[in-house]
């Protein structure tokens, strides 16, 4: 009996998981999803199949929507491009048929057992290319429009995959779809990815009553409390709601892992080049739901409806629908579409562009609720993305008006935002009890496009408190806190402390390293083993005059992760040693698990071979070290840092305790050897370990 309920719970679970799971079934050849935002502080998987998010198929090596960017809270499984309408023979309608909607991507529950919903596909060799506005960065294209551009192409004119199988149920348009997403670093701009999307008919039919949205399974929960593994428990606590002034569905925790995933995921209609009646907002659940209004569609035809804003029957978001409903936890997709496009002529495009805009909850309610304070930064959020939509649109009205044309190009550009200074070269090296930061002058250079002048007013100094990354939910931009400030003198603006502190009499360089660094600042009495994340920012003066503060570059730009330690050194008189020593059960850096100790060896030789050994003389532990290895392949690394991503001093290692045989340590006083590899000479010490 118990073998048979054993049986039953397995196949209810993975069934669940089976049913959850509406990432591509039958994977083409030329597909590639290996492409996600990483330039700001989102990471948002995107495909060149129409869909963004993985559906946790490579979680956690990559995200699927993370936000803030390394702190383990996904805010998407996976959502992709819809596009619906009617074929006919001429303009007029003559001989339509339909309507009929190509999908990107659709939860489980929209087909059947065998599959489907998954209608673009991609040229043969087809990849999402990268290129980038930074000049830096090894995408650098002077055609990128932000600072992380992702470039696909897709069609709906196929009826099978490369691999010959079937898309099951596709009937097409007959459309291509270029599609261009947008990421910036800007401190005002880091928290939203824009979709952009040129949809051509390339059939010889008229495609009419047009209708384009992007469906979402939106999921928000702290993957580091509770993984996606455990399957449709894991789905079933978002609440979800509409904001009809800026056009954006939204989901947050309303029970999940309340606390720990105080985030807002939205979904954003930003424009389009084409005239359109409504922007519409619905939702459904993902099964075992008696309301009509959130029954899943099935067909192309339930699936229009929902396209064109029908909840169920002649019922739409505020007419019909309980929107308190939408507020309480459970398993639901978000769809936000706009038209109808009257009509798409063969050879004709349309342009439609959206957004993906996350937020953390402003104020001090409960997480799980769902107030007006608490929608503060999402709103201001979608705001930001709203206005690099428009870029030289200030009215938003869709026409350059006089005094917009920015560049004088007699053409409506879009994307431009206001920029603060460009990001410093920062190098931080750590040393003994200390960390030294050098940054070049690059920023002092930089020409705001708004104001087109030079602007440039100071450098910000950040550091995150000891002991930070020991957080269930590490949030850099929340972490990272003010130790200096730098501006220029004789202004009126700032402290007018000028820059003689921190300039350096001369600039100085470093191996393999071309920058000149013109400035160097010291932060001294830290603590040896423990993670630091540094970084330096630039500031400008603001732009009165368009009614702009003072902008700052991101944090996140510069952001180097360092652990302070002794250096490398060869010299005989001075002892190697292990901290801490004796070792109490746990140090205050560790985690919950025998995996996630560490102690350190410290003062080694840049290569050496430790030894460890119990008094009997076995060996416990042999660990080749260099001083770039350093450890940091450690579980500890991989779980409180960014595993090979922080720098170290290089004569220190980190050990874990756990033995050449895979187990941990026992209580007890342990000897130790340190071989130099280039010198020959050996040296011993001793360390306690307490449990």
């Amino acid at each position: 009996m118990k073998i048979l309920l054993l049986v039953i719970i397995l196949f209810f679970y993975s069934l669940t998981v089976a049913q959850q799971n509406s990432t591509r079934l039958n994977k083409s050849l030329d597909d590639d999803n290996s492409k996600f935002t990483n330039v700001g502080d989102i990471g948002l998987t995107v495909t060149n199949f129409g869909s963004y998010g993985h559906g946790f198929s490579l979680w956690p090596e990559q995200p699927s929507c993370e936000y803030p960017l390394g702190s383990g809270i996904e805010n998407i499984f996976d959502g992709g491009l819809w596009i619906g309408g009617f074929i006919a023979d001429d303009s007029n309608g003559s001989n339509k048929t339909g309507p009929f909607v190509t999908t990107a991507v659709v939860d489980a529950a929209s087909v059947s057992s065998r599959g489907g919903g998954f209608e673009f596909t991609n040229e043969a060799g087809s990849r999402v290319v990268e290129r980038s506005a930074l000049t830096e960065s090894p995408f650098f294209s002077p055609s990128a429009i932000s600072h992380q551009d992702f470039i696909m192409d897709y069609t709906d004119t196929n009826r099978t995959l490369s691999n010959g199988e079937l898309i099951i149920g596709h009937r097409p348009l007959g459309v291509t779809v270029h599609e261009e997403t947008y990421a910036w670093d800007f401190p005002f701009a880091n928290f939203f990815v824009i979709l952009n999307y040129w949809i051509k008919n390339v059939s010889n039919k008229y495609i009419d009553s047009v209708y384009v949205g992007l469906w979402t399974d939106t999921v928000v929960r702290n993957t580091n409390i509770t993984s996606p593994r455990i399957g449709g428990a894991f789905y079933n606590k978002g609440g979800n709601g509409y904001n009809d002034s800026l056009h954006f569905g939204y989901e947050f925790d309303a029970t999940g892992d309340v606390g720990f995933t105080d985030n807002y995921i939205a979904v954003q209609f930003l424009g389009s080049n084409q005239k359109y009646d409504s922007v519409n907002f619905v939702s459904w659940q993902f099964r075992n739901t008696t309301d009509p209004n959130f029954f899943a569609p099935q067909d192309d035809i339930q699936r229009y409806t929902k396209l064109e804003g029908f909840f169920g029957g002649n019922n739409r978001f505020g007419s019909g629908v309980n929107e308190a409903a939408l507020k309480q936890p459970s398993n639901r997709s978000i769809l936000v579409s706009a038209g109808p496009f009257t009509s798409i002529a063969p050879g004709d495009s349309i342009n439609i562009t959206f957004a993906i805009v996350a937020a953390k909850k402003f104020g001090n309610d409960l997480a799980q609720f769902d107030t007006e304070v608490q929608k503060t930064n999402i709103k201001i959020n979608a705001g930001w993305a709203l206005r690099a939509y428009n870029g030289e649109d200030k009215n938003g009205n869709g026409i350059l008006d006089p005094g917009e044309d920015q560049n004088g190009d007699g053409i409506l550009t879009r994307y431009v935002l206001p920029a603060p200074p460009v990001s410093p070269h920062v190098k931080v090296i750590p040393e003994n009890r200390k960390a030294t930061l050098y940054w070049d002058r690059r920023s002092e250079n930089s020409i705001d496009p708004i104001s087109s002048k030079k602007d440039f007013e100071g450098y910000r100094v950040y550091r995150t408190n000891t002991g930070f990354d020991l957080t269930t939910s590490q949030n850099l931009n929340r972490d990272l806190i003010k130790i200096a400030e730098f501006d220029s003198a004789g202004n009126n603006i700032g402290f007018n402390t000028g820059f003689d502190f921190i300039k350096l009499d001369k600039p100085v360089t470093f191996p393999n390293d071309t920058t000149k660094y013109y400035y160097k600042f010291e932060m001294k009495n830290l603590l040896n083993g423990w993670q630091y994340v540094y970084s330096v920012t630039a500031f400008d003066e603001g732009d009165p005059e368009n009614n702009l503060g003072s902008l700052e570059s991101s944090k996140l730009a510069t952001a180097t992760r360092i652990l302070p330690g002794t250096p490398p050194t060869s010299k005989e008189d001075i002892k190697v040693g292990v901290y801490p020593n004796p070792y109490y059960g746990t140090a205050f850096w560790d985690g919950a698990s025998e995996r996630l100790r560490k102690i350190y060896f410290y003062n080694l030789p840049s290569q050496c071979e430790i030894t460890v050994y119990t008094l009997a003389g076995d060996i416990v532990k042999r660990i080749n070290h260099n001083q770039q290895s350093n450890g940091s392949d450690l579980r500890w690394f991989e779980t409180f840092s960014k595993k090979g991503d922080q720098k170290m001093s290089g004569g220190e290692h980190a050990w874990d305790l756990i033995t050449d045989n895979d187990q941990a340590v026992a209580t007890g006083l342990y000897l130790f050897s340190v071989k130099d590899l280039s010198t020959g000479n050996i040296k011993i010490g001793k360390f306690l370990i307490i449990k």
